[in-house]
């Protein structure tokens, strides 16, 4: 018998005493959780490590990480154990073991085992990159050969039931804080190809993480728009009114309808374009300025007409064209990459197209090359290419200073104050600049939420930027406040406050506080040294605390239409919302341990005109199209 000291689980449990002398059976309770129960050290174990089956819970206070440090524990306790007993084992005598003889494989013979689950049941290869996919695998390892696994029935009743009571628990953990920092609801649109229609998932974020709330599915059906936004309004009632700051929607051209309606319910709230969405459209129309968007014409042309030249004469221009090292330029500013690399390969392009090998290339291709020949050879397009890299290099060089995807409310700001400055020192002229600076203008408001001006002025570390001069800034933060608080008096309380802030009066102007403004995050700042300021210091705090991206939410949401469907069919609508909220918060929290994987499936987030949309409770689920609200619980 292994000594009691080489059971690591005894450390983590209070032993009341054994029911006989020298019994192993003893009275324990949990220190992690507090459960009571009598019994050996097999239930110790499967109580910590969450095996079920042995007349013992898994414990619910102990997370994944903790778990698996205690799997790790257990696997060096059973080596030792294996250690032992091969170092007592006497010449000709064989050990008994629970396995049948002959049932001995090798690593090799389990790996053919398992890609042949894959293969044969047509699973996404991606899925072995799942946390729980080594977390099962880990688990059936160390129960041995007899495991059984559950039934289907089992698995669409009682332990989904259990797993959507964790789920639940974890959930009303961030509930807790949404009313001190508000929160913001994401809505993200997707084709769903099994299904038929357009898919939006619904989800609440705020700073103690990422909650999935509901799916809707979006069909052609009239009044569909209206059932949509009763489901949206739903949400926003369950979480809170008075929690909820901003609606962030990434459904394009139904935006402003589900928007107007939603304001209409709610004129409190804020409905915001995703910022990742917009700085992408942003870039976009910039090049549309007049004699870019012919330079990108034309290093599309260049880019081209080599990449045929270089199947004629692989040897003669071994470069490569589609080379781009930062793939946040790629992403934003794809156009940027491709006058970057054509810009770069100058002297080898002009080089190529005065040489013996271009001639016989002309003769021998159909396509009438002479302008690019021209274009490679003269100063015009290099001129306009090296404008266009002055006029962009600021914009990609200070995304790339920040986490686009989770934007802090006022950073979009500062990127566009910091870029302009950066691109008027570098000597362009003052046409350009001017259509440059009056484009952004003009369309900022149409492409950017009012909280990121309220979150420029109200962030520490951007404290004396020159905010009040700034005419966009004031204008955002006057949309903010005047949406924000329904009622005048308070809105000149803000405005009042605001000025104390501005002139350090108080606690505001502190020491630490000035010390700490680029030092502490913006919402801690705020809790610290805001406290005289009230009313400030609470739309600080919900408006710092908000995200501006949906891109977050993109790596959970899947094509699952056809499971979803299957799963419908044969155990009824209930069984598949409860399916879809687990199986989203899960990822969830995987992505929050730092253990996401990349999802399988193609996403489609590209624009898209909905207009219709039904509950589950009136659908035929068992036809091919489902138009359904697939609603989780909070």
């Amino acid at each position: 018998m292994p000594p009691e000291s080489d059971k690591w689980g005894w450390k983590h449990v209070s032993v009341f005493g054994g029911f006989d002398k020298g019994s192993g059976t003893k009275r324990w309770k949990c220190n992690h959780c507090n459960l009571r129960y009598n019994g050996s050290y097999s239930r110790v174990r499967a109580h910590l490590l969450g095996f079920s089956g042995v007349g013992v819970k898994s414990c619910p206070a102990i997370d994944r990480s903790l778990r698996e440090a205690f799997q790790i524990l257990e696997e060096e306790r059973l080596a030792r154990r294996k250690k032992r007993i091969s170092g007592s084992e006497k010449p000709g005598k064989r050990i008994r073991t629970s396995r049948p003889s002959g049932t001995c494989l090798s690593k090799e013979d389990v790996d053919d085992i398992v890609a042949r689950f894959f293969y044969a049941d047509g699973l996404n290869l991606i899925v072995v990159n799942s946390p729980y996919f080594r977390e099962m695998t880990k688990a059936i390892a160390s129960y041995g050969p007899r495991y059984e696994p559950p039934s289907i029935d089992e698995l669409s009743d009682s332990f989904l039931s259990e797993e959507k009571g964790r789920v639940e628990k974890s959930v009303a953990l961030v509930k807790e804080s949404w009313t001190h920092t508000g929160c913001t609801i994401l809505c993200v649109g997707r084709l769903e190809s099994m299904l038929g229609c357009f898919n939006v998932n619904i989800f609440v974020s705020s700073p103690r993480g990422l909650v999935f709330v509901k799916a809707v599915y979006i069909d052609d059906t009239d009044g569909a728009d209206n059932l949509f936004v009763g489901v949206l309004a739903d949400v926003i009632t369950e979480v809170g009114p008075g929690n909820v700051l901003q609606i962030i929607s990434h459904l394009e051209q139904a935006n402003q309808l589900f928007g107007s309606l939603i304001l209409t319910k709610f004129p409190h709230l804020f409905w915001s374009p995703c910022t990742s969405h917009s700085v992408h459209r942003l870039m976009d129309e910039i090049v549309e300025l007049d004699g870019i968007k012919s330079v990108v014409v034309c290093a599309k042309e260049i880019e081209q007409c080599m990449i045929t030249y270089q199947h004629f004469a692989p040897s003669m221009f071994p470069q490569n064209l589609k080379g781009c090292p930062d793939q946040l330029a790629l992403k934003f500013v794809p156009f940027f990459c491709v006058v970057q690399r054509i810009f770069e390969l100058k002297q080898p392009l002009q080089e190529v197209v005065v040489s013996g090998e271009w001639k016989q290339f002309k003769l021998n291709t159909p396509e009438d090359i002479v302008n690019i020949e021209a274009a490679v050879l003269g100063d015009n397009f290099w001129s306009s290419a090296h404008l266009l890299l002055q006029l962009f290099e600021p914009f990609v060089r200070l995304l790339g200073s920040l986490d686009i995807d989770r934007f802090i409310m006022g950073d979009i700001c500062n990127w566009r104050v910091q870029a302009l400055d950066a691109v008027k020192s570098k000597g362009i002229d003052a046409v350009t600049l001017i259509q440059l600076e009056e484009l952004i203008e003009s369309r900022w408001d149409a492409l950017f939420s009012p909280l990121h001006a309220a979150g420029y002025i109200l962030n520490p570390r951007y404290f004396g930027k020159g905010q009040a001069k700034n005419k966009t800034v004031m204008r955002g933060w006057k949309a903010t406040v005047e949406r924000y608080e329904y009622e005048s008096a308070n809105r000149r309380i803000l405005r009042e406050q605001l000025s104390s802030y501005w002139r350090l009066e108080g606690s505001l102007g502190d020491e630490d506080a000035v010390d700490c403004r680029d030092k502490m995050d913006p919402v801690v700042w705020w809790e610290n040294f805001g406290f005289e300021t009230p009313h400030l210091q609470t739309l600080a705090i919900k408006v710092l605390s908000q995200v501006s991206s949906v891109t977050m939410c993109q790596e959970i949401c899947q094509d699952n239409g056809s499971q979803y469907l299957e799963t419908a069919n044969r155990f009824g609508v209930e069984k598949m919302k409860d399916l879809v909220y687990v199986q989203n918060n899960l990822r969830i929290n995987s992505q929050r341990n730092g253990m996401s994987y990349s999802p399988s499936g193609s996403r489609n987030v590209n624009s898209c005109s909905l207009s219709g949309a039904k509950t589950l409770d009136g659908a035929c689920v068992d036809q091919p199209k489902v138009t359904a609200s697939i609603q989780g619980k909070l």
